[in-house]
């Protein structure tokens, strides 16, 4: 039997799946194939990599202000162009070829041109990753063997179909995506910490750290806008794909509270992707028994 885990798309909540990934070593569930799709992408190669401690213990050194570091500020094809990030991850966790990591991974991303699902199966992991969380309009796409390539969330949030394609008999898969349907707008007038210089003009693209979906009086942030249309666009693409293409185990984190941005919010996202497992705990050894 080959265990898969699909790691799904949901930025920064996906710190969540630190705390998945930690719960399942816990139980001694250890998968022989790691497939994700945006951040989950990001996590995944680390973990195949056996980086998954020196990616958590950096998560939960993030602050707002390295997060806004982390912005290498573009205009074309994005607001971010994503090469700072890339470069810290590929000098600190993973720069290898893909078939040289100890654990079999593979991740999605979506050929902007013919909106086609690319799975990135071999190559370096790091443009794979870089491939994979290109969220349009914020990430610059990446270029790779003549295709534009963008998030992989906008074609197949949550994995499962690429674990099975792999070879993944029994599949445990982890969606982001459950409550964010449900996050409304607070009340107009609420006012936004004052700032200067580029603070303040990072306040106004993304709005205020810890303070997601807050609208003013000249309404939301692009953030807000950005983040809500791609959350009701993935939640209702994974609803229709985990329709069809059902996981033995879903493994569903509460992250409505947590915004696309809130990479800061680490310890939050790890705790409920550790709960979230001990909730599905008996599911989870009744899939691993029936097979």
């Amino acid at each position: 039997m080959k265990l898969g885990i699909a790691l799904g798309s949901g930025s920064a909540r996906g710190w969540a799946h630190i705390g998945v990934l930690r719960a399942l070593t816990e139980m001694g569930v250890k998968p022989d194939i790691i497939c994700g799709t945006s951040i989950g992408a990001f996590v995944g190669a680390a973990y195949a990599n056996d980086d998954l401690d020196r990616l958590e213990a950096w998560v939960r050194t993030l602050t707002w202000q390295k997060v806004v570091g982390f912005f290498d500020m573009g205009a074309r094809g994005g607001l971010i162009k994503g090469e700072k990030l890339m470069h810290f991850f590929s000098n600190h966790f993973v720069d290898h070829d893909i078939h040289d990591l100890p654990l079999a991974f593979a991740c999605v991303a979506t050929d902007l041109l013919s909106g086609r699902e690319i799975w990135l199966r071999d190559g370096s992991v790091a443009d794979a990753v870089r491939a994979s969380i290109a969220l349009p309009g914020l990430f610059s796409p990446q270029i790779r063997d003549e295709r534009l390539l963008v998030d992989g969330g906008l074609v197949n949030p949550v994995p499962v179909s690429l674990c099975r394609a792999m070879g993944a008999d029994v599949v445990i898969a982890v969606d982001l995506g459950s409550e964010i349907m449900g996050r409304r707008f607070k009340p107009a007038g609420v006012q936004l910490p004052q700032r200067s210089g580029w603070r303040q003009r990072i306040g106004q693209i993304f709005g205020a750290p810890g303070e997601a979906h807050v609208e003013t009086a000249e309404g939301p942030s692009l953030l807000d806008v950005i983040a809500g249309s791609l959350n009701i666009m993935q939640v209702r693409i994974a609803r229709s794909r985990l329709a069809g293409e059902p996981a033995d185990v879903l493994i569903a984190p509460r992250l409505g509270h947590v915004g696309l941005f809130d990479y800061h919010r680490s310890e939050e996202g790890v705790e409920e992707g550790h709960e979230a497992v001990r909730v599905m705990q008996p599911a989870i050894l009744r899939a691993l028994e029936r097979n």
